[in-house]
């Protein structure tokens, strides 16, 4: 059987060069992504940054622990708790560090600290001298504003937690690992009395002794633990993590995909072949072995340079990554076998999957039925091919009815909606061929009014034979579908997402604080005593609740003044009422699981235990997850505040009032309006990253698998294309046919995908709509045109360079 095989391979070249290619390609983006991915789990964590020049830093316990029933739980805290005054005593020698909200007007994300904490770093002054009185500040360089130049001599406006106020700049320093303004260190205890650090040069044993169990003794690299880079490290592993993940994901599928049809083609135009193998007397066995012998030939010749290569792409991929922000920019390449140990029976595997199918119709191959087959086929479906279509078909249905009715607020997530999308086009590609038929039927019939042979010519053989149109229109439907599908479905998801935040907001105005801040609290008063208008401030915190008596799950939750909230935000409760939320009380939704009146134990962001009643229980399509009111804030700085213009107070008016009050606080004014077109822009810019880092895979792949198809679809059709040839068909005309026919092909696999596409958005639809009710349907025509258009140009360029190589006309032998 292998003999054959590799005879086959041999005389078929063409028809298994783009199954090698996809195999490659497909082992060698496994081996890069698993690279990646042992480079960002590999990679170690960052060294210290703030206390890089301290041996020995102590630091508030940060773990909230819970005795549960089954055991201690524990959990990070949200809101540090600060040193004991006393424990600073015992070390005179110690740099006191205090880390608190301070940030020039104008400028960019900073904190402040005490100047005696610039040790720490270090950070150099560069210029000046340091703080000594408090009304002076030393800012870092990249505390600045861009273009900002030297600053020293300067009066500047800081602001703070407490509010706006004028200071000094008597000296910059390096840039550090932070943008920060140091105060002197008598004026910093007074902006932010609680102690965030002590940074010590003394024998760590010492320290750990006098400490005792009031706090943590951090050395060596633990010494990076309160990095500020450091939340922002791990969401960048995680989403590289997440990125690698999905795109490794769809390269397996539309891998086994791309071979599945490879084979099925291969399979379809040899059937004389198997034919007269079982005439000779092979058994169906044999022919099935055959089958498998080519798909384990072509795995091992692709699969292991695949493998070896993969890695080598490990470094440009983490380089764009980096560059997108979706990495750690100090993410080491790693240097493991592992990935390419795992890439390669991957890659045989992925090749005996796609070839299943194939081997098994090639098995069922009749010799006196292939014999007498016509050109026509006679069943353009097997009851195997039914069974896998229609069950990959009710399995998606069955998951966006689910989602609808279950839980619709997963369907604005990608994560969940890229598993139904895969069902639904390998439903699409299992069942082509029974609308192939009436599609290409529809589409060739305006050929059918052309004057001349193309008219005829064209129409006969695609409707002859249905289930190669198919297979050959399987990559554009894989393509195109894919692309609108996912980037309609993620815009879609977009919207709903900033519909929920936006449309409850009955405000007039919002003001915001600049990135990284909150509103301070003299600005919040300053709003609050405005004539005309109502003003209601919510506060970001999250508490934990012990669910299964197991495990501390973090719920976000706003707080606000219940009073005033009603005026600007119409929340979409389905029970209770924000009249009876008090300090003891809890609005929460409905993944809380609980309902009015229960008693919930929670434990909040500094770590404190309370027991809260729930007094409102919030529909879908809430924007918040739960509300609480402002005593369980702590620290949280407002993160908006909500403006409602009083009847009777001319709107310019208030506008003018807002502005001038948040002059000079790091905020801005908006309009209602103009705070939705930002949301909904931000989230579209946000989810694109990953989603196109998919797509360009599938593109890939696919580009790959319409090229092969054509080719081998071409090479079936040679003795066609002679015939007609010496029937008297000029070589122009042969072209002709070629062209229209790679175009009508990928016309099909269009319409097969905009199909696809279409029920998809509607599932996608039919869940949105229960969050934020109807929402319009966001299809990418731009980018599914070009796709198209692209697979089109493709197809046709193809088709035609095949024919030209392949047509010509064989002349009768002379006597």
């Amino acid at each position: 059987m292998l003999t054959v095989a590799l005879g086959t391979l041999r005389t078929r070249w063409v028809s298994f060069a783009g199954c090698f290619a996809a195999l490659f390609l497909g082992t060698a983006l496994i081996a890069a992504m698993g690279q990646v991915l042992a480079s960002t789990v590999g990679t170690p964590d960052r060294g210290p940054q703030r206390y890089a020049a301290a041996p020995v830093v102590v630091v508030p316990g940060g773990m909230l622990t819970v005795q549960a029933a089954h055991g201690a739980a524990t959990a990070p805290l949200a809101e540090p708790r600060g040193l004991p005054a006393g424990l600073a005593a015992r070390f005179p020698g110690a740099v006191v560090d205090r880390v608190f909200a301070a940030r020039l007007d104008g400028g960019p994300p900073t904190v402040g600290r005490p100047w005696s904490a610039a040790r720490t770093a270090p950070q150099r002054l560069i210029r000046g001298r340091a703080p000594a009185g408090d009304g002076e500040v030393a800012v870092s360089s990249s505390a600045l504003p861009a273009g900002a130049g030297t600053q020293v001599g300067r009066r500047v406006t800081v602001v703070t937690a407490d509010g706006a106020a004028a200071y000094t700049v008597v000296g910059v320093t390096t840039a550090g690992p932070q943008g920060t303004i140091f105060f002197g260190d008598a004026r910093a205890a007074q902006l932010s009395p609680r102690i965030d650090a002590l940074a010590l040069w003394e024998p760590a044993g010492r320290v750990r002794a006098a400490v005792g169990g009031r706090a943590v003794v951090l050395t060596g690299q633990d010494r990076a633990l309160p990095d500020p880079s450091r939340p922002a490290d791990d969401r960048a592993r995680n989403d590289a993590d997440t990125v690698v993940g999905i795109a490794g994901g769809f390269a397996a599928f539309v891998c086994v995909f791309v071979v599945s049809s490879t084979f099925a083609l291969a399979v379809s135009q040899r059937r004389r072949e198997f034919a007269l193998l079982r005439t000779a007397g092979a058994t169906r066995r044999q022919v099935r072995r055959i089958v498998y012998a080519e798909a384990w030939a072509v795995a091992l010749a692709a699969a292991l340079p695949g493998a070896l290569a993969g890695p080598f792409a490990c470094r440009p991929l983490l380089d764009r990554l980096i560059g997108l922000g979706m990495a750690p920019a100090w993410t080491v390449p790693s240097r493991s076998a592992v990935p390419a140990l795992v890439a390669f029976p991957t890659g045989v595997l992925v090749a005996l999957l796609g070839a299943a199918a194939a081997a098994r119709r090639a098995g069922r191959v009749a010799p006196a039925e292939a014999m007498r087959e016509a050109d026509v086929e006679a069943r353009a479906m097997t009851p195997a091919r039914w069974v896998l279509g229609l069950g990959a078909l009710g399995t998606a249905v069955v998951c966006m009815v689910v989602t609808a009715v279950g839980d619709p607020a997963s369907a604005a997530h990608s994560k969940s909606s890229m598993p139904v999308v895969m069902l639904l086009v390998a439903a699409a590609g299992l069942l082509a061929p029974v609308v192939a038929g009436p599609v290409t039927r529809l589409l060739v019939a305006p050929l059918r009014r052309l004057r001349g042979a193309t008219g005829e010519v064209v129409p006969a053989a695609l409707l002859a034979s249905v289930r190669q149109t198919a297979m050959t229109a399987a990559p554009v439907l894989v393509t195109v579908g894919l692309t609108a599908a996912l980037l309609g479905g993620a815009a879609m998801g977009d919207a709903a997402k900033a519909a929920v935040q936006t449309r409850p907001v009955r405000a007039d105005y919002l003001v915001l604080p600049a990135a990284g801040s909150g509103l301070d609290r003299q600005l919040v008063d300053r709003l609050r005593a405005l004539p005309g208008v109502d003003v209601a401030t919510e506060a970001q915190t999250g508490v934990r609740t012990l669910e299964g008596d197991t495990v501390l799950i973090e719920r976000p939750v706003e707080t606000v003044d219940p009073q005033a909230l009603r005026a600007v935000l119409d929340l979409p409760l389905v029970a209770g009422s924000l009249d009876r939320l008090d300090d003891g009380g809890i609005v929460v939704s409905r993944s809380w699981g609980r309902g009015l009146g229960d008693r919930v134990p929670v434990w909040r962001a500094d770590g404190s235990k309370v027991t809260l009643t729930v007094v409102g229980v919030l529909g879908d399509g809430a924007p918040a997850d739960a509300y609480a009111t402002g005593a369980h804030a702590f620290s949280a700085l407002p993160s908006v505040a909500y403006v409602k213009v009083r009847a009777g107070t001319p709107p310019a008016a208030a506008a003018a009032a807002l502005r001038q009050a948040a002059a000079g606080h790091n905020a801005r004014v908006v309009t209602r309006a103009a705070w939705a077109r930002d949301a909904g822009t931000g989230a579209r810019s946000a989810s694109r990253v990953g989603l196109l880092a998919v797509l360009a895979v599938i593109l890939a792949y696919t580009t790959i698998a319409l090229v092969n198809t054509v080719l081998m679809a071409a090479a079936d059709r040679t003795q066609e294309r002679r015939a007609l040839r010496l029937l008297g068909a000029r070589r122009a005309q042969v072209l002709r046919f070629a062209a229209a026919e790679a175009l009508a092909v990928a016309a099909i696999g269009t319409v097969l995908a905009g199909g696809t596409a279409a029920l998809a958005l509607a599932g996608l639809w039919a869940s949105l709509a229960q969050l934020t009710g109807p929402v319009g349907v966001s299809l990418p025509w731009a980018a599914t045109t070009a796709v198209a258009a692209g697979c089109a140009a493709l197809a046709v360029s193809a088709s035609v360079l095949a024919a030209a190589l392949t047509d010509r006309p064989r002349r009768p032998a002379q006597t």
